[in-house]
């Protein structure tokens, strides 16, 4: 299939999250069978939205491509139906929903369930829970997943929790330090480290900074850090491994965009966050 052209004042969000529709009319029954869905949407008012959904936002708002993440789910059945429905919204969308599809690693039939997601176009994995579903990141799930992530030029974007800050539902999903660690020993692979990537670029300005192929997004950052961290970010890791990310549904597609043009000096800088940095990680054409 071609590859879909962009131009260079493409607008990317990197970081959205959508759900089969059978989720949301039977909450009640997911509540009960994953303990780290129902500690994020057992409030009613959380939003569970879908594909159709963010299109729509995405018309209204200017987004010319929107990364779709998976649930962590701990349940192999149901991160297939997830990314079944991930891969189709992908497909029918002709290039504007991109498939981050989900695995448990710790699950005998996660690498099969790569390979057949990496067939049928998804072009990473995430949002990934290492710690919600109990597999070592460090360790040997952990090495099979860099494995298959570089044989299928797959990006993989990880939940980052923050040090210290407030509780809130969903906040763990993996420790800045073990985040830290893969992403150092594993320079030749594509990561992006959520929310900041957990802080990383402010939290441990003592440390050695990991490889160029690492990023961080934008997502939830308005509930979790001051906007002063976009100074701090783009003084450390400079506007080339910074993405636009709303978190969608939590933050509206335009507030983001919003808040990044705001807070990001320079039209140059303001194009790189926006969408260049994500069109080039992402493997899209744009345009002179």
């Amino acid at each position: 299939m071609r590859t879909r052209c962009y131009h260079r004042r493409v607008i990317i969000d990197f970081h959205t999250h959508i759900f089969p529709q059978e989720v949301r009319e039977n909450r009640e029954e997911y509540l009960k069978r994953d303990r780290t869905f129902a500690e994020m949407y057992a409030n009613p008012k959380a939003k569970i939205t879908t594909a159709e959904e963010l299109l729509q936002s995405m018309d209204e708002h200017g987004v010319d491509v929107s990364v779709a993440l998976g649930f962590a789910w701990r349940e192999h059945e149901l991160c297939v139906r997830h990314n079944d429905y991930l891969l189709e919204a992908a497909a029918k969308s002709k290039g504007r929903i991109v498939a981050f599809c989900t695995v448990n690693m710790a699950a005998d039939e996660a690498a099969g369930e790569i390979v057949r997601c990496a067939k049928l176009g998804a072009k990473g994995l995430g949002e990934l829970r290492p710690e919600s579903q109990a597999w070592d990141l460090n360790g040997e799930p952990g090495a099979r997943l860099g494995a298959l992530a570089k044989e299928h030029q797959f990006v993989l974007l990880f939940h980052v929790t923050e040090i210290g800050g407030h509780e809130y539902a969903g906040k763990n999903g993996l420790q800045l330090g073990a985040f830290y660690r893969f992403a150092m020993e594993h320079p030749d692979l594509a990561i992006v480290g959520a929310h900041f990537a957990g802080g990383l670029p402010f939290a441990m300005p003592e440390a050695p900074q990991v490889s160029l192929t690492a990023f961080a997004d934008t997502a939830a950052r308005r509930f979790l850090y001051p906007e002063t961290v976009y100074q701090d970010a783009v003084s450390r890791w400079g506007t080339e491994r910074i993405l636009l990310g709303s978190d969608f549904p939590l933050v509206s597609q335009k507030a983001q965009i919003e808040e990044v043009r705001a807070n990001v000096s320079g039209e140059r800088e303001q194009r790189l966050v926006l969408g260049e940095n994500a069109a080039r990680l992402l493997r899209l054409d744009t345009d002179a």
